[in-house]
């Protein structure tokens, strides 16, 4: 409640925790006195310590999630991009701010609609209009500050300390043990798919095309509101290859979401680019949920839930190997 009276002047008279989405903490909020008529509000708290992608210390995760708002805001606000779903700036005019050395808090306005889950397939009607939102901003001119997506695993090496540590008793907790055998009995295909990263990834590494990404537009980022589509959730924004968001959202390069992102942009999409910003999410996911199973923890619905997504994410790696 202070953060948002000092930071946005904001003073709810509700303030309730919202358990939805995944990766940072949101509440809904009212206002008993709007200024615009919009009474209605979301804020969401990110942890600086679980933003890995954003940089390696709370201060350059801070700085690259304010970059990443930053650009949804000019998004929405300059480049004329209506769907995008961004933050709403503070009196000091930022789009996020620090809560306390080790969370920060941004602002936006309610968006009374309904989002997909992750993993959902989108109808088809759904699915052609999100190709012609990514088609619309993957040809937005950059402005000076959008930031780049790393397109290497940030958590690499910690994935590479597990793989080379699969001969001895991981202790960290209930889940230590049965994560450590069921990546044992994966390391072959692991390691192959490693080292094709590693080569599309060096294949990759000069291509000219560069495009503002979401970086995430999988279902659970797409909202349905009004007549319309947003997407939500820009803390992944940054410039890369277009297939960083078509990898999930067209299928292949065949299909006839594919035909319609082409004749929309001109760009021929590149099935190496699909090819490793599908093996990128997978990796990602493993790395992150084996550190989480292999470091200190408890038995939890966090870790329940994240033993159950590890072992859906070895089993889609086996599939992709």
């Amino acid at each position: 409640r202070l953060a948002l009276e000092q930071g946005w002047d904001l003073r709810p008279d509700e303030l309730s925790y919202a358990p939805v989405g995944a990766g940072s903490y949101h509440w809904t909020a009212r206002d008993p006195a709007p200024a615009d008529g919009g009474d209605r509000w979301f804020v969401a708290v990110d942890d600086l310590d679980g933003k890995s992608w954003l940089g390696s210390t709370r201060a350059d995760v801070y700085a690259g999630l304010g970059a990443a708002l930053d650009t949804a805001r000019w998004l929405r606000d300059q480049a004329g991009l209506g769907f995008v779903a961004a933050p709403e700036p503070a009196r000091d005019g930022a789009t996020v701010r620090r809560l306390s050395p080790r969370y920060a808090v941004a602002l936006y306005r309610y968006i009374e609609g309904r989002s997909w889950e992750f993993g959902d397939q989108l109808p088809p009607e759904a699915r052609d209009r999100l190709v012609d939102l990514l088609a619309a901003l993957h040809q937005v001119t950059p402005a000076s500050r959008v930031p780049v997506a790393r397109p290497d695993l940030p958590e690499r090496d910690l994935l590479a300390q597990a793989l080379g540590d699969l001969g001895r008793p991981w202790s960290g907790g209930p889940y230590a043990e049965p994560a450590r055998a069921l990546l044992a009995g994966a390391a072959g295909p692991i390691r192959d798919l490693l080292a094709t990263f590693g080569r599309l990834a060096a294949r990759l590494a000069t291509a000219p095309h560069q495009v503002i990404t979401h970086g995430e537009p999988h279902p659970g980022n797409v909202m349905h509101a009004g007549d319309g589509l947003r997407l939500i959730d820009w803390d992944t924004v940054g410039l890369a290859i277009p297939e960083r968001d078509l990898w999930e959202v067209l299928g292949s390069i065949d299909s006839r979401a594919a035909r319609r992102y082409s004749r929309a942009t001109g760009h021929p999409v590149d099935p190496d680019g699909l090819r490793f910003y599908q093996l990128r999410w997978a990796l990602d996911d493993l790395a992150a949920f084996t550190g989480q199973l292999r470091a200190g923890h408890q038995d939890t619905a966090d870790t329940r839930e994240a033993w159950q997504a590890l072992n859906e994410t070895v089993t889609g790696i086996i599939r992709l190997a």
